[in-house]
């Protein structure tokens, strides 16, 4: 089986939960709270393992938050390698207001990672034992990280032959496109900003994404587009996937689950064409449940069936 594993490198536990109203200067009565995982790479964990497949979760942890971070990882039992730290792991709030059903998301910013434990980040990654085939980096940068620290990690896997996706932004997003991966996962933003415009259309889109492959930055991308789908590019041509329509609970985790149902068909031998299509599945999918819930397969292998029949891939 092909061996995955996924780096984040400011993790979190996310607290979800429900109110009436949402009115200042009140106090508000909530439901009582959930716990779940967060993080980019976490979040891919865990939306591998709803699709059946295992995954290796690196990633710094301290504090009693990041106690709980480690027990709720081996309740969906995510195998981990955590990384110890003095600084206390994050916690994001998020509320739905039950009267509008808007989602309220607080991000809190994660604790510093000194020196010594960014060099403890690449040793826990080179003692993993035997080599992944893919290496999936996610999330953002806690504060005290550098982009480089993901370059070197980046290179020292293509090194390996480890296939390289990257689903980050801002500096650290550049700096990998630059240092060379396999996948990158950018939104319309992101995209933008590398072709230096402020928008781009549907056309437009696909060719800043071919840019990039052609530059030899990544030999996959796969422009998130939120409700409207995806557009996956590669030196074969550029794929437009839109993104079934369905009753959104919550958007929370849906970019991650696209990540695991890219990564996942890419590591079943999948076309790209399938790929691309299993990819938004999963993300639509995840928009279908609450808070951060991530998706049902179930969902999944509809929306999948669904996309494969009635969206013909566009070259």
């Amino acid at each position: 089986m092909p061996r995955i594993v996924t780096l984040t490198l400011n993790p979190s536990v996310d607290k979800s939960t429900t109110a009436n109203h949402i009115i200042p200067d009140q106090k508000l009565r909530c439901e009582k709270p959930k716990f779940e995982p967060g993080g980019g790479g976490i979040n891919v964990s865990r939306a591998l393992r709803r699709l059946r497949t295992d995954s290796v979760a690196v990633f710094p942890v301290g504090g009693p938050s990041g106690l709980l971070l480690r027990q709720l990882l081996s309740q969906e039992e995510i195998e981990q390698r955590p990384i110890e730290t003095e600084g206390w792991t994050r916690e994001n709030f998020i509320v739905v207001d039950a009267s509008t059903g808007q989602q309220y998301r607080f991000g809190m910013p994660g604790a510093a990672l000194r020196p010594e434990e960014q060099q403890q980040v690449i040793n826990a990654l080179l003692e993993l034992g035997e080599r992944p085939d893919f290496l999936v980096i996610s999330g953002s940068l806690p504060p005290g990280v550098e982009p480089e620290l993901l370059v070197k990690i980046a290179r020292a896997a293509r090194e390996m032959g480890v296939k390289v996706v990257v689903d980050t932004s801002g500096p650290a997003l550049l700096a990998l496109l630059e240092a060379g991966v396999y996948l990158a996962k950018p939104n319309v933003g992101e995209l933008s900003k590398m072709a230096g415009v402020e928008e781009l259309d549907s056309e437009a889109i696909a060719g800043a994404a071919h840019q990039l492959v052609a530059d030899g930055k990544c030999e996959i991308v796969v422009v998130s587009m939120g409700p409207q789908g995806a557009c996956v590019v590669s030196a074969e041509g550029a794929d437009y996937v839109p993104a079934p329509s369905v009753k959104k609970r919550s958007t929370v985790g849906a970019g991650d689950s696209m990540v695991a149902g890219l990564v996942y068909a890419l590591s079943e031998g999948r076309t790209l064409r399938e790929t691309a299509r299993f990819g938004v599945a999963c993300g639509t999918a995840a928009t279908m449940n609450p808070g951060t819930e991530l998706f049902k397969k179930a969902d999944v292998d509809k929306l999948y069936q669904w996309l494969l029949q009635t969206m013909p891939a566009q070259v």
